[in-house]
């Protein structure tokens, strides 16, 4: 068993996630080295290090597990996911104004982080059945509420940016099961159209960050401050960057969030260009390598599963390196295997495992 593990793992994938997850325990490391914030860098450091052991031993058990056997419970999960969702409404932790997350015991848990990956197993069990079937809009009808309902839940504790990543895993994955491209043109229209109506339903602060994002100098020590500082760190970098602990907007506080949202910017910073095409190419190898398991894989459940997390590893890249140069919104969601955080790096360490192991039991090579 373990020579066949060994012979048949994904190593593209393993040693690209091994150094993400290095260079992001690094540079929390130097992000958070010297502050004036009451960050303990060495705890945040070992509590990084020890949930990624953590998640490494999940991930090798994960190896000896039939990922289509997510199938059987795919119906408990969803219903899972509504009640962690329904919990962080009712029962939840507030902080920088948005009601995201549970404390069980000296842990800090978001369940929006970890519901990504669970509505990735269920919309692949919903949309198996309905491949190649997405014609008409009525075929569209309960996909959309089966997605919908856990996106209005998450856009109400606010959280903005996980919405968009459930809204962009959920179009990723009804592009590959077939959806009728007519049926694509008249929503992308109909969405451009009603746009201007989503103005009306965000919150304040997020009016604010979108106004920010066309124009960061209309508030530069207020909303704006993130990204002003964000891209005069990555600037600052040039090509080989300041050297690790050397930053100056990152070791004097000048960068706000710097060892979660903006970590990128630190990266930019203390390892410069050369540092940021070594996380870009990384997370390039990773999100390839999610699309060519899907390709190869001999059935629809792990096609639609590996395409899932391709498409949500994808995003949040978009996303979060785009705020931090100042060319997308600030959202708040993290860079995955880097940002600080518990969630985010159990979420993206489990994917990794259920990527793997589709890769491990495919039997169609093309390439």
């Amino acid at each position: 068993m373990w020579l066949r593990i060994w012979q048949r793992c994904d190593w593209t994938i393993i040693i690209s996630t091994l150094l993400l997850v290095s260079i992001g325990i690094i540079a929390i490391g130097s992000a958070t080295h010297v502050n004036q914030t009451g960050l303990d860098a060495s705890t945040l450091v070992a509590k990084q290090l020890m949930f990624f052991l953590v998640n490494v031993v999940i991930v090798i058990g994960l190896q000896f597990f039939d990922y289509r056997k997510l199938k059987d419970w795919a119906n408990s999960i969803y219903v899972i996911t509504l009640l962690m969702l329904l919990a962080v409404i009712f029962v939840g932790t507030s902080a920088l104004g948005a009601q995201r997350w549970i404390e069980i015991g000296p842990i800090t848990i978001q369940p929006s982080e970890f519901s990504k990956l669970l509505m990735i197993i269920c919309m692949a069990n919903m949309l198996e059945p309905r491949y190649e079937q997405l014609h008409t809009f009525k075929s569209l009808v309960f996909p959309v509420l089966y997605v919908g309902f856990p996106i209005l839940l998450v856009f109400m504790q606010p959280d903005l940016g996980t919405s968009l990543v459930y809204i962009a895993i959920f179009i990723a994955m009804l592009f590959v099961s077939g959806i009728h491209l007519r049926l694509v043109r008249i929503i992308a229209t109909t969405g451009v159209l009603l746009l201007p109506l989503a103005w009306f339903i965000l919150k304040d602060y997020q009016k604010q960050r979108i106004l920010v994002f066309l124009n960061p100098d209309i508030d530069p020590f207020g909303s704006g401050y993130h990204i002003i500082q964000s891209k005069i760190a990555i600037g600052s970098g040039t090509i080989v960057g300041k050297g690790l602990f050397n930053g100056t907007q990152s070791q004097l506080n000048f960068l706000p969030e710097n060892h979660t949202d903006f970590i990128f910017s630190v990266i930019g910073e203390e390892m410069g260009f050369i540092g940021c095409a070594i996380v870009l190419l990384l997370l390039f190898l990773l999100i390839y390598r999610s699309i060519h398991v899907a390709y190869t894989c001999n059935d629809r459940f792990g096609m639609l599963l590996a395409v899932g997390i391709g498409a949500m590893l994808a995003f949040e890249v978009l996303i979060n390196i785009g705020m931090t140069m100042g060319i997308m919104p600030v959202t708040g969601i993290p860079l995955p295997f880097i940002s600080y955080g518990v969630s985010a790096l159990t979420t993206n360490m489990i994917s990794i495992g259920i990527l793997l192991n589709i890769s491990m039991q495919r039997t169609k090579y093309i390439f």
